[in-house]
């Protein structure tokens, strides 16, 4: 008999639109396995899914996506006042709001998020390459949010190895 474990209707809408808008947790957990593959021998992605879903569980993340997303949407249906409209639809370099919501995502498992996110930030491998493509819609908060829930899940799998164990976040 398997324990399901039910998802708060705020989970579901988190994860929901993630899939909406084209980002799996498969290819998160590749961005995990881009970030950690070099430190841990024997990662699989199946181990990165799982912690990528860890960190889905997390109230915090939670808001961060479901937050970012909304703006993401409303910057695309041309719904925002002036200047915000055209600050998301350019992603401007200086606005920086977008990454302060990513790091609230990446506080969540300690300081090595911070240098995680900032590597995966620079080299956008994957499914950032995509989402950081300003012909594909607007994805200003997207790219730096699932960059940070896969900053997250490697600091989360880097404190396991570390402790030779899983960390009791539950």
């Amino acid at each position: 008999m398997t324990n399901v474990r039910k998802q708060t209707e705020l989970e579901q809408k988190a994860r929901q639109w993630l899939k909406d808008r084209g980002v799996t947790l498969e290819d998160i957990a590749e961005l995990v396995y881009f970030l950690q593959n070099k430190y841990q021998d024997e990662l699989t992605l199946e181990h990165c899914y799982e912690n990528v879903d860890k960190v889905l569980m997390k109230r915090e993340v939670q808001n961060a996506i479901i937050t970012g997303i909304q703006l993401d949407v409303l910057a695309e249906e041309n719904k925002l006042e002036s200047p915000l409209q055209e600050i998301l639809e350019t992603d401007e370099s200086l606005y920086g709001i977008d990454e302060v919501i990513a790091l609230s995502i990446v506080n969540v498992y300690g300081s090595i998020g911070f240098t995680n996110y900032g590597y995966i930030d620079k080299q956008k491998p994957g499914i950032l390459e995509k989402l950081n493509d300003k012909s594909q819609g607007c994805h200003t908060f997207l790219d730096d949010i699932v960059g940070a829930i896969a900053a997250a899940a490697s600091s989360r799998l880097a404190h396991s190895a570390a402790n030779e164990q899983s960390i009791d976040d539950e």
